[in-house]
């Protein structure tokens, strides 16, 4: 049995036929008043991308930007900061939008730091690795 999305009681395709000021009643209120205050001219821009050609990787600085039900299925790449001048970083996270992630902002999704691993401490890290012992 295939379990059907809805988000709060409505399919994929009511939420896509629905207009925007529509939609802004079901999100909460932060995302609504976020909308209400409209979209600024990148984020138009990105949505005029994504439904012109929605298979297209699509690129991104526009973290805040609140997932619309038209942009389920595209690939947008994220910005997350990564690496300095020169040096080989992940400067942007892969999204690929799905259902799930409707009413959520695009920077939810691409983490902006690395996770610590942690080694063995290096010569000079602390005064007790200064006595390195024989045994």
């Amino acid at each position: 049995m295939v379990k059907v999305f809805k988000f709060r009681g409505y399919t994929l395709e009511e939420l896509k036929k629905m207009s925007l000021t529509e939609f802004m009643k079901l999100l909460n209120s932060r995302e609504r008043r976020s909308l209400k205050r409209g979209l600024t001219e990148r984020q138009k821009k990105l949505l005029e991308e994504i439904s012109k050609n929605p298979e297209k990787f699509h690129k991104t600085h526009d973290r805040d930007m609140i997932i619309l039900p038209q942009m389920v299925g595209a690939k947008i790449g994220v910005y997350t900061g990564g690496g300095k001048k020169g040096e080989a970083g992940e400067k942007w996270a892969v999204v690929e939008i799905k259902p799930e992630m409707i009413g959520h902002r695009l920077g939810e999704f691409a983490l902006t730091c690395k996770r610590v691993k942690h080694s063995a401490p290096g010569v000079g890290a602390t005064r007790a690795s200064k006595h390195i012992s024989v045994k």
